[in-house]
């Protein structure tokens, strides 16, 4: 069989094209001038770090220095940076073979022993060169003991010895060997550069290469050399010397960037169906789900900083596409909604990369950021119902459609007793009709309520409305009419209406004199008083009323209430007020519980709450939303319109 000699055998391109000098070294311009103006100003430093990602240079770095530290020829025999013709140990240094170079790295040489080996080593001097340079790759994986045992060797190493290590995680190192090093961080290098590399090499291989196939492997490189030359050298075998777009795409499974773009105008568009199918589409040409996103977050990136800086939009890495369109959706799309985006999109990935199924999680990710695009950005809609709270002729809409809704309230009592009673003197309301009634004044001062939105992004909306004076006035003018439609229906029966009002106030006194607890009302009240929560509770949990007189008290018991309530009640009443009362139980006829009752009021509020125009624009503003508070704001120059309506009442009374 034939053998191929060493000379004819293939280099990929990463070994083939490695920088021989600091003129070939790519993207590292503020390490070579710092180097170029020690070297010339002769202080040169005994040991350097260099860290940086990974295809940046370490190694080359490394051993260019080590060429530069015993750089020979017949001309020059001093250290110097510029080398422009191969010296004398050159050759043997770049190919790693010379006797006084020795490279040892550390991810296999992490002990203490091996430390020893080379304190050993450095008290003989060199053999043919003018420094003996150890280049210890990988120097974090040394172990700590290792790393002891090199500090002082390190701090004060023989005049003929140096030291260069190199390392991609430059945490690990200890500040102790740090602080004996020169340290340089090598850069990641730039698009713009690195696909100018790629365009020389494929030049001087005598290939050639689509322009959008050279940004695509420099984008995948991700600011390593090594990498982009490594994927060079695999698609340029996998195209059979053509490097083309589609060929690279495929090759590393990425998505087509028109199509992502496509995928992205979709999706702010709102339209779901066919986003959907331009994500079948691409997961059919064997794009995986989770790079497809990662491309869509990329754009979403790109479209939002072209905002803030639109000369990013000159990138040579970006394809024509990209630019055009990036710099239109970047004057389209406001911040909030490429920032919600964004946000979207990490949670998203997330949930893709850890989903039995990851294309329907992609999936579902595109319906919820197709929905969203819908929705207007938060802060705008809450500008925007702002300024129509803050607009008079709507708080006079609400404060008159107010002001006939009590009109048609009153008419209405005053027609069903007029049909039914006759001239009798007006009763006093029922607690479901006091309750009817509580419910229209209060929407007399709606402006004072804050209602609380849970919507769907769990945004608490609390809406602040300061009204106008001119609407102000008019709801004064309704606090007026309603006050006199109150006395109107008072006075329907002229005298024979005063003089059944003077006889309840007669029989109030009298009921006052005999007893201080009238309702269930003023037991809870006198519970409280004397600290008694957990017979409050009970009343207002078990006990239906059936009749409350002076000195007795019937009631029908709630499912669960305890056999020995009705004697603990007397027993609690007797203590508190010093009156004997008399509390039996009943199997029927009794009313609904303080529980119930609160209960029925609450929702009925909430119910009047939701039926108001502002809110329920607010809850159609935001699917999903709801009411689940009700709150009034009172203030010291707020009309309580409740309390002067029942004081008047009770006045006339």
């Amino acid at each position: 069989m034939e053998k191929i000699s060493a000379e004819k055998a293939y280099r990929v391109l990463a070994r083939k094209y490695r920088p021989q000098n600091f003129d070939d070294l790519i993207g590292q311009e503020p390490m070579v001038r710092t180097l170029t103006n020690a070297f010339e100003a002769g202080r040169i430093a005994q040991a350097w770090m260099l860290t940086g990602v990974r295809g940046v240079g370490k190694t080359t770095t490394a051993r260019i220095l080590a060429r530069a530290l015993n750089y020979k020829t017949d001309t020059i025999d001093k250290p110097t940076i510029a080398l422009n013709v191969m010296g004398e140990h050159c050759q043997a240094i770049m190919e790693g073979r010379h006797v006084d170079i020795i490279e040892m790295d550390a991810a296999s040489h992490t002990g203490i022993d091996d430390i020893r080996e080379i304190i050993e080593q450095i008290r003989y001097r060199p053999v043919s060169a003018r420094y003996k340079v150890y280049i210890i790759d990988e120097v974090h994986m040394l172990s700590t003991q290792a790393f002891n045992g090199l500090l002082k060797t390190l701090e004060e190493p023989p005049a003929h010895v140096k030291f260069i290590f190199a390392t991609t995680e430059i945490k690990k190192v200890p500040i102790t060997v740090l602080s004996r090093c020169q340290r340089f961080d090598l850069r990641r290098i730039e698009s713009k550069t690195l696909i100018d590399h790629l365009s020389q090499i494929i030049e001087k291989e005598q290939l050639d290469a689509e322009e959008e196939a050279l940004a695509m492997i420099a984008r995948a490189g991700e600011g390593s050399v090594r990498d982009a030359l490594s994927i060079l050298d695999q698609a340029i075998a996998h195209g059979e010397g053509h490097v083309k777009a589609q060929t690279v795409r495929s090759m590393l499974g990425l998505a087509d960037r028109a199509q992502v773009i496509d995928l992205f105008e979709k999706i702010m568009s709102g339209d779901i169906g066919p986003a959907l199918q331009n994500m079948r589409n691409q997961y059919d040409a064997g794009a995986d789900p989770l790079v497809i996103l990662g491309e869509l977050a990329d754009f979403n990136h790109l479209v939002t900083r072209l905002r803030f800086t639109p000369e990013m939009a000159e990138d040579i890495s970006l394809i024509e596409e990209e630019r055009q369109r990036g710099l239109n959706f970047s004057q389209k799309l406001s911040v909030p909604i490429l920032s919600r985006n964004w946000q979207m999109l990490l949670k998203g990935m997330q949930e893709v990369e850890s989903a039995s199924n990851p294309l329907q999680a992609a999936e579902m990710l595109l319906i919820r950021l197709t929905h969203a695009a819908d929705l207007p950005p938060l802060e705008e809609t809450l500008k925007k119902l702002e300024a129509e709270r803050l607009n008079p002729s709507k708080i006079l809409g609400n404060a008159r459609r107010t002001e006939q809704a009590i009109k048609q309230k009153r008419q209405k009592d005053s027609l069903h007793n007029q049909s039914h009673n006759g001239f009798n003197p007006p009763q006093s309301l029922t607690h479901h009709e006091q309750k009817n009634e509580q419910t229209l004044r209060q929407q007399i001062s709606e402006n004072d309520v804050s209602i609380q939105l849970v919507t769907q992004t769990s945004a608490l909306l609390k809406p602040e409305h300061t009204p106008s004076t001119e609407g102000k006035i008019e709801t004064d003018r309704v606090i007026d009419t309603a006050l006199s439609c109150d006395q109107d229906e008072k006075s329907v029966s002229g005298n024979t209406a005063v003089y059944g009002d003077n006889d309840l106030e007669e029989d109030n006194k009298k009921k006052e004199q005999e007893s201080s607890l009238h309702s269930l009302q003023d037991i809870v009240r006198l519970a409280d008083e004397n600290d008694d929560i957990h017979f409050k509770l009970l009343v207002k949990e078990y006990v239906r009323l059936v009749s409350f007189q002076n000195g007795r008290i019937e009631f029908e018991p709630a499912e669960g209430a305890p056999r020995v309530f009705a004697q603990d009640m007397a027993k609690k009443l007797r203590e508190w007020t010093g009156e004997r009362w008399t509390v039996s139980v009943v199997n029927e006829g009794g009313s609904a519980t303080l529980r119930e009752e609160e209960d029925a009021a609450r929702a009925r509020l909430l119910s009047h709450a939701e039926a108001d125009p502002d809110i329920a624009k607010i809850l159609q503003t935001f699917p999903g939303s709801k009411v689940v508070d009700v709150r009034l704001n009172k203030q010291d120059d707020d009309i309580d319109v409740e309390e002067e309506i029942f004081n008047d009442e009770n006045d006339e009374d």
